[in-house]
């Protein structure tokens, strides 16, 4: 069955990118030219994505605002033909709907308000922090798994030991090439407690049925609904595939992941690409 909903929780907080985000949203946050959130809906529409719901809080309408028509911004670029275009091309991207969170209560939470919207049908979660930029896009190699698979997909990449208690850690078997069959799965384990170093990376695609799931799953980590652990029943009753998928993954989480994504995507700007580079070579770093 073809995925064509998607859901982008983006009500959080983003506490650890403070004072930015004191004001402006996190998932605002640009990339060089492009705020965060549009790289993730863009990944999704390039995906096959034809409806995406985004779950947002008080405070965050900018983001429908970026989604929006501009009247007045177009009529002041009346004669730059190719910048009007992309301004209203950010509006025509997909089916684009907004849900608002009232209380911040776990990603699992956000997710479970999303049932009407999805219905019974397979569906698409693509984390509002994480921007993953690879070709073909990371959600479509998901979408392709769960079609051929039948089962959930999760997209997963290496941590280094060190790090792995502050993701979901993943219990994996090898399938083929770079899917594997996963069993079981724990969020932010205890040190000792992971599976492997393997964990979720920003992206998922469900079956319908995780909404009665979550439903009856109880609070876990934080004191809050994790996805996670609504997952892990499904991989532990019919298994889940992950997918060590192909791009680069960026945490708009925090500062580093942001300060990384805007140095390696500027190196492969059409526009600046050039200029970052030289830039890079004569900076001198003690």
């Amino acid at each position: 069955m073809k995925i064509k909903k998607a859901i982008i929780p983006a009500a959080g907080l983003g506490t650890r990118c403070l004072p930015a985000t004191k004001v402006l949203s996190k998932e605002m946050i640009p990339i060089v030219d492009k705020p965060t959130i549009q790289y993730i809906v863009e990944e999704a529409v390039n995906s096959g994505i034809e409806e995406i719901l985004i779950i947002i809080a008080k405070g965050k309408g900018i983001i429908a605002d970026h989604f929006d028509r501009s009247p007045e911004l177009e009529m002041k670029l009346a004669n730059k033909t190719a910048h009007i275009k992309e301004i209203q091309s950010i509006s025509s991207l997909a089916n684009i709907f907004y849900l608002r969170q009232q209380r911040q209560n776990g990603l699992g939470a956000a997710v479970l308000l999303a049932e009407a919207f999805v219905g019974n049908e397979p569906f698409a979660v693509l984390y509002g922090d994480d921007v993953i930029i690879g070709d073909p896009p990371c959600t479509k190699q998901l979408c392709d798994a769960y079609e051929e698979f039948g089962v959930g997909a999760v997209a997963m990449m290496e941590y280094p030991s060190e790090e792995i208690y502050k993701y979901g850690s993943l219990k994996i078997d090898p399938r083929r090439d770079n899917l594997y069959a996963v069993t079981d799965m724990i969020e932010k384990p205890p040190r000792g407690m992971e599976f492997s170093n393997y964990a979720i990376a920003g992206r998922c695609v469900l079956p319908g049925k995780i909404f009665e799931i979550l439903k009856n799953t109880p609070v876990g980590y934080g004191g809050e609904l994790q996805l996670t652990d609504a997952m892990k029943q499904l991989a532990i009753t019919e298994g889940f595939t992950g997918v060590d998928f192909i791009g680069k993954r960026y945490d708009m989480g925090n500062k580093f992941g942001i300060l990384k994504a805007n140095i390696e995507v500027g190196l492969n700007h059409p526009e600046i690409g050039s200029e970052v580079k030289k830039y890079l070579k004569e900076l001198k770093i003690d």
